[in-house]
């Protein structure tokens, strides 16, 4: 792993370089999110094969996956911030609650169950980056 350009606070951050660091981060957080999302939906689709149900199944893995990805998200994507514990469960009982609804609607237009979890993971995944940018690993939300 390279190291990012140190955050950029002032005008400068409206720059090339504000806008590079925050690029950086972006690439850094789908980075996570696809090893988050392997570990998440590796372990849906486990469950489901196994017989479990896709909402049992969704919130075994959203729990399981949740300190496997603040692990990943402070170290890798938002380690210039400081810990954000609390702040990382609100946002997750936030997120949980907008996968499953993302989930119910789209297992109304498609029967596939391991295609309607990987699309929900996948949809409110650009979600989750502006909470977990803005609203927890924000120095100033502490």
């Amino acid at each position: 792993m390279t190291e990012a350009a140190p955050p950029v606070a002032g005008p400068a951050a409206t720059g090339w370089r504000g806008r590079l660091s925050r690029w950086q981060q972006i690439i850094r957080y789908y980075q996570a999110g696809i090893v988050n999302l392997a570990f998440g939906y590796g372990l849906y689709a486990a469950l489901v094969a196994l017989g479990v149900a896709a909402y049992p199944a969704q919130a075994i893995a959203h729990v399981l996956g949740m300190g496997f990805n603040y692990v990943s998200y402070s170290r890798h994507v938002f380690r210039e911030a400081g810990p954000a514990k609390l702040r990382f469960v609100g946002s997750y009982a936030v997120n949980y609650a907008l996968s499953v609804a993302t989930l119910a609607g789209l297992k109304q237009v498609i029967a596939n169950d391991y295609l309607a979890g990987f699309l929900a993971a996948v949809i409110v995944s650009a979600i989750n980056y502006v909470a977990l940018k803005y609203l927890v690993f924000n120095r100033t939300a502490a």
